[in-house]
């Protein structure tokens, strides 16, 4: 018992014995009076004085924990990217376990689906805005869906980091949009100017989904590069989000005879163009982006996939000379996922948390504005994906890298430089 006062209000007899036989008339006059006076006290005075007292005594109260600092995640969990999503996900939970605090106070996640769709992207950004009242948000995969949800970031004024959002609308014209991935124009004039001067290829045909911002834009920055170091297109095929069937499109390209064939699907979708390619006969090359960078590119495709090129983000856990950054990823991936290899998505979700612990601490303090100019301000960040720097439109600049299936595995074959 540290205070007995608060014992059936019978402090007297404990400090002093009882009363009528208390030697000191004085003292036994200051007890009675406060004992009774003690008796009309309620309780809240009570619980006041044993504080003060507490305190006086030199004994410490038990201290409050410190407000979490809340940071938003909205990406696809379900719907046709969740595959990617989950992956973003879990880069980003493996960097938040490995650091849990920033600024001395503990970093709370707040994750939200935004189910592959647009207009629930939005909701999403809402919800954690105005809801959970994020100060800072990551996400998404898919371009499409980090503009819709850019939208409402950029009227609430929370900053927020894409993770593989490539297309150069993302950030364009926003104070508090910015990504961790290089943009769509260097990834598609990267890939036309290795097809190119990398493998001597003079001919390329591209087919594109055109329900999707991020295809589109990839296959007009792939023609336009390719068209203006001296390379000939010589087709220009389409089709939409949800197709199964490719025989169409896939006759009319082989009869025209490319070298390669350069198609930004995502890796479902892209899976099958490859094996349906190979069943009709087709003996270009094909060539995709950062969306095939998946593990499930090789299991849907299967033998079809030999030969398959792709561009990609600095990464593979394979690769040579990796860094102390890259490597600690790594080791920690392998530790907590040890039946699943990483990839990019999960090295960019990673990267994406890392990047606002950063620039929180460069901030010192945990504040919308000062969190967005410390985030403008990143430069020279060793991450998992090598040095990272944000430039002056809130895009990452970093290396392309470029990814060969051979003998029925991936393997890392360097990195590309557009022209």
């Amino acid at each position: 018992m540290i205070f007995p006062i608060l014992k059936n209000n019978l402090l007297p007899e404990h400090f002093f014995g009882k009363a009528a036989d208390h030697p000191e008339p004085e003292l036994r006059f200051w007890r009675n009076n406060l004992f009774w006076r003690m008796e009309d006290m309620k309780l809240g005075t009570l619980l006041s004085m044993a504080a003060m007292a507490v305190m006086g005594m030199g004994l410490a109260l038990p201290a409050q924990a410190a407000d979490p600092i809340k940071i938003g995640v909205y990406l696809p969990l379900t719907g046709q990217n969740a595959f990617g999503g989950q992956l973003e996900l879990e880069g980003i939970q493996l960097a938040h376990k490995l650091k849990p605090t920033v600024l001395d106070r503990p970093v709370e996640l707040v994750v939200v689906d935004n189910k592959s769709d647009k207009v629930e992207a939005a909701n999403a950004v809402k919800r954690l805005t105005e809801h959970e009242k994020v100060l800072a948000i990551i996400g998404t995969y898919g371009s499409s869906l980090a503009m819709a949800g850019g939208e409402v970031a950029e009227r609430a004024k929370v900053p927020v980091i894409g993770t593989s959002c490539t297309n150069p609308l993302v950030t364009q014209g926003k104070k508090y949009y910015f990504r961790a991935c290089f943009i769509d124009p260097y990834q598609g004039a990267a890939a036309a100017t290795y097809a190119y001067k990398n493998l001597g290829y003079k001919k390329a045909a591209v087919l594109t989904d055109v329900a999707n911002d991020y295809a589109v834009g990839l296959s007009n920055f792939f023609k336009k590069t390719f068209k203006k170091i001296g390379g000939e297109l010589v087709a220009d095929m389409k089709y939409s989000s949800g197709d199964q069937d490719f025989t169409a499109q896939l006759t009319e390209l082989i009869s025209k005879k490319p070298d390669i064939v350069f198609m930004p699907a995502y890796f479902a979708e892209g899976a099958i163009i490859m094996k349906q390619a190979r069943e009709l006969g087709a003996t270009f090359v094909l060539m995709g982006a950062d969306a095939m960078d998946n593990p499930d590119t090789l299991k849907i495709g299967g033998k079809a996939v030999e030969g398959f090129l792709h561009t990609t983000f600095p990464y593979d856990v394979n690769m040579e000379n990796m860094s102390a950054e890259a490597k600690t990823f790594t080791d920690a991936w392998k530790k907590n996922f040890p039946n699943k290899d990483p990839n990019v998505n999960s090295a960019l979700g990673y990267n994406c948390y890392n990047i606002i612990l950063d620039a929180l601490t460069r901030a010192g303090k945990a504040d919308t504005e000062a969190l967005t100019a410390a985030l403008a301000a990143t430069k020279n960040l060793p991450t998992a994906l090598g040095v990272l720097s944000i430039n002056e439109t809130h895009d990452a600049e970093m290396p392309v890298g470029i990814i060969k299936y051979m003998d029925g595995k991936r393997k890392y074959i360097g990195d590309a430089i557009a022209e």
